[in-house]
């Protein structure tokens, strides 16, 4: 049975990953430019269990399924355990970690991974986070099953009496070769890193199941039951059977939730109808979290600007940060005696954080995508630096000679210093997770003593879990809400004030150089992975005398030069750029050859003959580098600087290969190379952040010849807004079929005529708009609703003439009068199953437009989640080749769009104000009050 369920998950887990490789593909290349003041049009259609009316898939099938069978696994373990008096060994182990792994680590992370690219915060997170869970949870029975039966031939004895050894180590640093530990103890040592790898699992759980609540009652009960298991999980590893018992039955609870919710999430995927309930209705609404003042916009909630295409991962970049600091605080308190299995845990929660960094970097969010990339690397160098420490049999007066050496931390404390500095225009939240960062790092900076740098670390790694820990639930509250119901404090400083700081004042009036197209998101991640890289080989100078400490550099130059650039490669790949990550992919062969050759050689003993392999590796690596330095030339003069620089390290990895490396220019050349991506890393961060050459970059040495055509053949047709034949021109398009660019009150819109189903489907293939947002109807006047005979209330008639036509669109219950409407053959097309937004714009040309072709479906005529299209020459410079015509009225009325308001209650007295756009929330509110009073 249980590998009947691993086929079936393991097959669509496979079939859901190429599908997502494929969505995301189509998204390469795109350059977006967001604003933090725009408003998506008519992108926000919410009500409490509407979903759209087209067909979309629910990962959080697989996701509950995941967790559910994950349960499963464990809960046969307990009960054997419990009925039997003997634990799992070896192979049982073995497997049951194999099964966690693929099925709760694997499979969950496909569901995540779906449910940021439906734009579902909550399940992304919660997938995602649990995915490192059970996939933390399957490693450490693997390592226990490895451990339970005693080695079978001396060298892997050697090992395990290595690892005994490491784990008194850190308790006397004074070692003697020939001390045994049994394995016994060294398996207390593994339970005693499960544990600490459990609580912090066991906070974020209750924070997902409280935050739950606010969606849907199925969920709670999933993640509650999670979040209980775990409780008695870490009890049953050092108490007795009663605790295995007790997380046996809550497994099976959530066993039975997770195939209830799954049940729920596929009846209504497949028949858009809630046929099971549990989705749809929250156990209480998310916005009794705040305290609203109705003469306040903030108050109110003003609605933040969205990506419509991939939900926010802050929430997870959080949960992460909670994490791995609750690891090395357990162990820098000497609460674990080893760090070898506290190293898996942390390096797969920092998997987990890169994928956070990833679909920042997908919603052109450069800030997180360097914030989060930047943790996961620290992470990483640190625990698998630690797990060196401590499993080599070295002296104390080595050790810290060997510490001392360590001098890649210090580009750590520059980079929270840059982070610092891109988060001053955010919040306070931010702000004093970046400073506790900081600190993070500067406890473990080489000049601490060593007696007083595990405390400096602990309580340094205790700050940043507890401010991460809040941060988790403040940014996972905040996006379900779209509002700030949970404080994370105002502002710092004004951009347009941090802007006249950065320049020197050269910032005036809101003008500043364009950002070059070359620059991307991840360009800051790339001068601080090599940055580390460099600043972190310094000390090879120091440890070449002493071979035994080579090991504690391999994790500084490997993680960072090598596996992290490897990811860097990747986004930039997806930036569309004309050289893509050949710079960064080429400089992850440079790091990961100096890593082998000058760490790992000496300890393996490789042949002379060797050498002269590496030498001509070299070789083919400097004329590689000069080509880099001719792609650098067509950027900017730091990224020269750097490949400059870069040649001349490479020479010296060349001489020492022969023999003959001058150790004093190695040194020059690796700290110049370090200051250079410091610089670096800040200029990318802080003009990526303002979309402005704010830092100078340098100008790039050489330019492509640019085409120059002295009459380019336009897109698509253009119409002039103020002649009747160009109205004409634009209609007949729409009577076509065609979809079409044109003028509203508020910014421009995409139209197409509900006469033409297939045209409206066509306007989520146009501007990448997801499934499940609902398109919205324009129409040209009240009296053509009127006509329509739809079973209004009184109050809701009199709402509509107070505020059409205008900058607000109402959400309506959905019912046959569309049909009478004009709206017929779109029906399935346009809002939800229950709901339709209805707009009744106060502007001529579209008003006019309606008359002659019925009903529009509309939505802004930008690609989703980049900012509005203000002049018609927005709309056709970015979708005119994918449109059939776009009607001109030059620069548009305003700069925002209209005010959601959600009229399904108006009969109980209450309005909900969805989206606050041109239209002042307060003004809606005293404009329902006042008809309100009237009709009293």
């Amino acid at each position: 049975m249980i590998t009947i369920f691993i086929t079936v998950i393991i097959t669509s887990s496979i079939t859901s990953l190429l599908f997502l490789m494929r969505e995301e593909q189509h998204f390469a290349g795109l350059r977006i430019f967001t604003s933090k003041t725009a408003f998506d049009i008519h992108d926000t259609m919410a009500t409490s269990d509407g979903f759209p009316a087209s067909f979309y898939g629910e990962p959080g099938v697989l996701g509950m399924l995941s967790n559910g069978i994950s349960a499963f696994i464990v809960l046969l373990q307990n009960f054997n355990t419990a009925h039997t008096g003997i634990a799992p060994v070896g192979v049982e182990n073995i497997l049951a970690g194999v099964h966690l792994i693929l099925i709760g680590g694997i499979c969950q992370l496909v569901a995540g991974l779906l449910s940021f690219r439906k734009y579902d915060h909550l399940s992304g997170t919660a997938f995602i986070g649990y995915a490192a869970l059970w996939g933390s949870y399957g490693a450490t029975r693997i390592y226990i099953g490895a451990l339970a039966e005693p080695p079978t031939s001396s060298i892997v004895y050697q090992t395990m009496n290595n690892l005994s050894q490491s784990t008194y180590m850190m308790s006397n640093m004074t070692l003697n070769a020939t001390t045994e530990i049994p394995v016994s103890h060294l398996g207390q040592s593994m339970k005693e890193s499960a544990i600490a790898g459990l609580v912090p699992f066991i906070l974020l759980s209750f924070l997902l199941a409280f935050c739950s609540a606010t969606v849907n009652y199925i969920m709670p009960f999933v993640f509650g039951a999670i979040t209980a298991t775990l409780v008695f999980e870490a009890v049953g590893l050092v108490a007795s059977t009663w605790a295995l018992v007790v997380s046996g039955v809550l497994e099976l609870l959530i066993l039975i939730f997770a195939i209830y919710g799954s049940a729920a999430l596929l009846f209504k995927g497949l028949t858009q109808r809630l046929v099971l309930k549990g989705f749809g209705t929250p156990l209480f609404n998310v916005l009794l979290l705040g305290t609203p003042n109705s003469g306040s916009v903030q108050s109110i909630g003003q609605e933040k600007k969205k990506n419509t295409k991939y939900a926010e991962p802050m929430a997870l970049g959080f949960f992460c940060d909670t994490v791995a600091p609750f690891i090395f605080a357990f162990y820098s308190f000497g609460y674990v005696k080893s760090f070898g299995l506290g190293a898996v845990w942390v390096s797969i929660i920092s998997v987990a954080q890169l994928f956070s960094s990833y679909y920042a970097h997908l919603r052109q969010d450069c800030y997180h995508t360097t914030k989060f990339g930047l943790h996961a690397t620290y992470w990483l160098i640190k625990a698998w630096d630690e797990f060196v420490v401590s499993a080599l049999t070295v002296e104390n007066s080595l050790l810290i000679s060997g510490r001392e050496a360590m001098v890649g931390n210090w580009f750590f404390v520059v980079s929270g210093v840059v982070l610092c500095v891109g988060s001053l225009n955010m919040d306070v939240l931010e702000l004093i997770h970046n400073l506790l960062f900081v600190l993070l790092t500067i406890s473990t900076i080489p000049q601490i003593p060593l007696q007083a740098y595990y405390i400096f670390f602990g309580v340094a790694c205790s700050l940043f879990t507890a401010a991460s820990l809040y941060g988790t639930f403040a940014r996972l509250i905040n996006t379900i809400a779209e509002k700030s119901l949970i404080p994370v404090g105002p502002q710092p400083i004004s951009s347009e004030r941090l802007q006249k700081t950065l320049t020197c004042g050269r910032y005036k009036d809101g003008r500043q150089e364009a950002l070059p197209q070359t620059d991307q998101a991840s360009d800051a991640l790339f001068y601080i992975s090599n940055g580390v890289a460099a600043l972190s080989a310094l000390h090879t100078r120091l440890s070449s005398s002493n071979p035994s400490f080579l090991n504690l550099t391999v994790p500084w130059v490997l993680i960072s030069g090598a596996i992290i650039q490897a990811y860097v490669s990747r986004l930039q790949v997806m930036g569309g750029g004309r050289f893509g990550s050949v710079i960064s992919s080429s400089y992850v062969a440079v790091w990961a050859t100096w890593s082998w050759f000058r760490f790992a050689g000496d300890l393996i003993q490789l042949p002379k003959e060797a050498s002269y392999g590496f030498a001509a590796g070299a070789i083919a690596f400097l004329v590689i580098n000069t080509f880099l330095m001719l792609i650098a030339a067509y950027r900017n003069l730091v990224l020269l600087f750097l490949t400059t620089v870069m040649e001349v390290v490479l020479v010296c990895f060349l001489l020492s290969t022969l023999q003959r490396l001058p150790y004093q220019l190695e040194i020059a050349m690796l700290a110049l190379l370090s200051i250079i991506c410091i610089y670096g890393a800040l200029a990318s961060l802080v003009n990526c952040i303002f979309f402005g050459r704010l830092l100078p970059m340098g100008p790039s040495l050489l330019k492509e010849k640019v085409k120059e055509e002295s009459s380019p053949e336009l897109p698509c047709t253009v119409a002039n807004s103020r002649l009747t034949s160009g109205l004409l021109k634009i209609a007949g398009l729409l009577e076509e079929g065609g979809v079409c660019g044109v003028p509203t009150d508020t910014v421009y819109a995409l139209a197409a005529s509900c006469k033409n189903p297939l045209a409206i489907e066509k306007i989520y293939g146009i501007k990448d708009r997801p499934a499940e947002k609902p398109i919205c109807i324009c129409i040209s006047s009240v009296e053509q609703l009127v006509a329509a005979r739809p079973p209004f209330s009184p109050l809701l008639w009199e709402f509509m003439r107070n505020v059409y036509p205008g900058g607000i669109s109402c959400i309506v219950s959905k019912g046959d009068w569309l049909y009478k409407l004009g709206v017929g053959p779109a029906y399935d097309r346009v809002g939800t199953k229950d709901s339709i937004m209805i707009r009744v714009p106060d502007h001529t040309v579209i008003v006019h437009l309606c008359d002659i072709t019925g009903p529009l479906a509309i939505t802004s005529a930008n690609p989703s989640g980049e900012a509005d299209s203000t002049h018609h020459s927005m709309v056709i410079n970015r979708l005119g080749h994918k449109i059939q015509g776009v009607l001109c009225d030059g620069d548009s009325n305003e700069v925002v769009a209209s005010t959601v308001v959600n009229c399904l209650k108006i009969d109980e007295g209450t309005i909900t104000i969805v989206r606050e756009g041109c239209v002042p929330a307060i003004k809606v509110q005293h404009i329902f009050e006042r008809v309100k009073n009237t009709m009293v």
